[in-house]
């Protein structure tokens, strides 16, 4: 099942969107397990067929752009791929449980149509690496990404301001149709 699916090539790594990089790449040893409260019916019984909460879990590989966060896995599995845009990502935790090891939890803000509900939480787990730094490098990716998309959203609001003649009063001269403003306490 893919989820805020992504295009894949043959051989399983995403197809890039326009002016996307690719930041780093988590090639083996990524577990992924991922929470989908109040999952609609489905017809495997394994992955919560009677509704409620649904839990996926694969191994696979990571892929962090300065736009997604995209997983996909190894082999056949319950959860083929996700991408989440990084503004969807809502907030990370890094957790140090003291009997197993660390990991990285995030909740996801669903995509119309991607296959999630609100409240989605996802949980990465690395076997053979450190993680401190992979976290450190998606939250400062994740910030850049959200304070980008701000500046495109107030660049769009901006704009020209749109301009109206004045209106006849006593302070404003009119010089072959074009409007002059005098200045303040005195008249012409």
């Amino acid at each position: 099942m893919a989820l805020n699916w992504t295009m894949l090539t043959p051989n399983r790594s995403p197809v890039p969107l326009p002016d996307e990089l690719t930041i780093t790449t988590v090639d083996t040893g990524v577990e992924l397990s991922l929470i989908v409260p109040d999952a609609p019916p489905s017809g495997d019984a394994v992955a919560g067929g009677s509704g409620g909460t649904k839990r996926l879990k694969s191994m696979g590989k990571i892929w962090l752009t300065d736009q997604r966060f995209i997983f996909t896995c190894d082999s056949k599995s319950s959860l083929d791929s996700l991408s989440v845009p990084l503004h969807s990502i809502l907030s990370t935790r890094f957790e140090q449980p003291t009997f197993s090891g660390n990991y990285l939890a995030f909740n996801v803000k669903p995509s119309p149509g991607g296959g999630l509900t609100e409240g989605t939480r996802a949980e990465v787990r690395f076997k053979d690496r450190a993680m401190f730094e992979f976290v450190s490098l998606l939250e400062k990716t994740r910030e850049r990404a959200i304070y980008m998309k701000r500046q495109a959203a107030e660049e769009a609001e901006e704009g020209l301001p749109t301009y109206t003649t004045p209106g006849q009063s006593s302070s404003v001269t009119f010089v072959a149709g074009v409007p002059v403003e005098n200045p303040p306490g005195y008249d012409i």
